[in-house]
């Protein structure tokens, strides 16, 4: 049995690892500036009230664990300052605290927002680095703190998922459920004929245990995740308005217009899709996950298809609990501004 140390254990992928690393018998402290409510698991782990920004209350949190799984962020929805001093001063201090406790093991989760706006595809993991706003550029500097610390004898997994959904998973993608379970179509930046690749957070959470377990040389290293089967983006995302059963259709509308109105609508934050959003939609966005696969084992068990429709019945089925609630994690709808209007013309 292996006590995990959970950076970031109240929020999507926190709660999905925690049930995942219970289910394979381990032990979990997790450790969030939210406190941890989900009862079905909250009197199996111990779970400490903190914020990474505080590195001394960070190592003391830390302090008997065997591996380390970074996965706290501040997300683009949040100020620059606090992204910068969460994603980069955060890490900086878990990694830290690790090597004053004796942790050999660390698992930072990173992005793919690392590679910015792309020009070729698939990606692979030595592609350059360009990370677009504050976030994407916070994540290239916490991996470069990560490799700094590899130095210092740590055995540093980067991960670089893919956006990932499943239960507990809201965010964005809560405005896109609640227009299908509406009866409404949804408008689409370009064609959707590009290929967006997505990912389950099981099939994550698999990739992060792996990480956690396999030989020290391999694991130190660097992988892309992501869904291995995906198509084109209006084939996937239709699957759920045909899910919802109202014979609503994904509709295509020219890119740059569109990208235009809601650089307009950010800036006068009236709508709640910000730059990597709206400006990498219409474009392919999907990066090789064959390191992982060889390197790792990792074998991912759902399409995005499979991956949508997860998550839109995980919505449908626990809807009561954030129905007119909001706000900027993974775990909350995101106010819809401007766009809950623009629903009704689809």
């Amino acid at each position: 049995m292996v006590k995990y140390f959970i950076s970031g254990g109240s929020g999507f992928l926190g709660i999905n690892l925690i049930r995942y690393l219970l289910n394979n018998g381990n032990e979990i402290v997790s450790y969030d500036i939210v406190p941890f409510e989900y009862q079905d698991v909250k009197d199996r782990i111990t779970h400490v009230l903190g914020d990474i920004r505080d590195p001394a209350l960070t190592a003391q949190a830390m302090a008997g664990c065997g591996i380390v799984v970074h996965t706290a962020a501040a997300l683009p929805l949040y100020s620059s300052e606090d992204i910068m001093t969460t994603d980069v001063d955060g890490t900086r201090n878990i990694l830290e605290g690790a090597l004053k406790n004796g942790i050999n093991r660390f698992v930072h989760v990173s992005s793919t927002a690392v590679y910015g706006i792309p020009d070729h595809h698939p990606l692979v993991e030595g592609d350059r680095l360009d990370g677009v706003g504050s976030y994407g550029k916070a994540k290239i500097v916490a991996e470069e703190l990560c490799a700094e610390y590899r130095k210092k004898g740590l055995c540093v997994a980067i991960l670089r998922p893919k956006s990932f959904i499943g239960p507990e998973r809201l965010g964005v993608f809560a405005l896109f459920y609640d227009w299908a379970k509406d009866g409404h179509g949804f408008p689409m930046i370009g064609s959707g004929n590009n290929r967006y690749q997505l990912l389950d957070v099981f099939d994550l959470c698999e990739a992060i245990y792996l990480a956690a377990t396999k030989d020290e040389k391999t694991v130190n290293d660097t992988f892309n995740i992501g869904a291995k089967d995906f198509t084109t983006m209006k084939e996937d995302y239709q699957s759920v308005l045909d899910k919802a059963g109202f014979g609503k259709k994904i509709r295509g509308f020219p890119a740059w217009p569109l990208i235009t109105i809601l650089r307009v609508l950010e800036f006068l934050k009236l709508s709640p899709l910000y730059k990597w959003v709206y400006e990498t939609a219409s474009k392919d966005s999907f990066v090789s996950i064959e390191k992982a696969q060889k390197k790792l084992g990792f074998s991912p068990k759902y399409s995005n298809k499979d991956a949508l429709l997860r998550n839109y019945a995980w919505y449908l089925d626990n809807l009561k609990y954030f129905e007119g609630k909001s706000g900027v994690s993974h775990r909350a709808p995101w106010k819809q501004g401007i766009l809950g209007l623009v629903k009704h013309l689809f």
